[in-house]
């Protein structure tokens, strides 16, 4: 399906809540593809940065970075051995949009010499879906998983990781993007809007592509 279309490398993107690691899942099951999940479990910053986040943004977002590009690494020469395609649930590149949030000038400064300085033969996707929600949606979806570590994420945080997720995917440079919102549809429980949502991945755009479904 999308391998005879080039693409090798999905992935699936979105801020907090959207539903990228459900619709990673998902098309990893069904089109056999090798899952890359974000192993957000593993980081010991992670709870500390939701409790007081300028202490701890700096340790929470070093860690990512470095964990990302080492599954990324490692899984793409897994999946070449033994998968046709790769699905995952993040980007490497998304770490920057979280570091642009939530660390101070001088950390950001501090980051981006790490990152530039890992920024080097690093798997990009061939296509990314990229799930949009409004941050009502995104608020119902993060307190219906109920994650006690999530419970102080607040709308004004919210919308300021998607003025920059919109920003970044937008004018993505490394691979066509597609866009999906995700407000009136539930692809985790209605097999219609997952079909609907699989049928446009599978189109394949070659450029920045807009979807709205229809949803009930």
């Amino acid at each position: 399906m999308l391998i005879e279309k080039g693409v090798h490398f999905l992935a699936i993107e979105g801020p907090i809540g959207v539903g990228k690691t459900s619709l990673a899942k998902i098309i990893a099951e069904r089109w056999k593809a090798m899952f890359i999940e974000e192993n957000f479990v593993d980081n010991p910053f992670l709870e500390k940065f939701y409790q007081n986040k300028e202490a701890y943004a700096f340790q929470t977002q070093l860690f990512f970075l470095l964990d990302r590009l080492k599954q990324l690494q490692h899984s793409a020469l897994q999946s070449d051995l033994f998968h046709d395609l790769l699905v995952s649930d993040y980007t490497y590149d998304k770490d920057q949009i979280f570091a642009a949030q939530n660390l101070s000038e001088s950390e950001y400064a501090m980051y981006e010499q790490v990152a530039r300085a890992l920024n080097h033969d690093i798997p990009r996707p061939d296509l990314v879906v990229y799930l949009q929600a409004s941050v009502p949606t995104l608020l119902k979806r993060i307190h219906g998983r109920g994650r006690n570590m999530e419970k102080s994420i607040e709308g004004a945080y919210l919308k300021g990781l998607m003025d920059r997720f919109d920003d970044h995917f937008w004018n993505y440079p490394y691979a066509p993007v597609l866009i999906i919102n995700t407000d009136n549809i539930d692809f985790v429980h209605n097999e219609a809007d997952l079909q609907m949502v699989l049928n446009a991945i599978a189109q394949c755009p070659k450029q920045t592509t807009y979807f709205v479904p229809e949803g009930k």
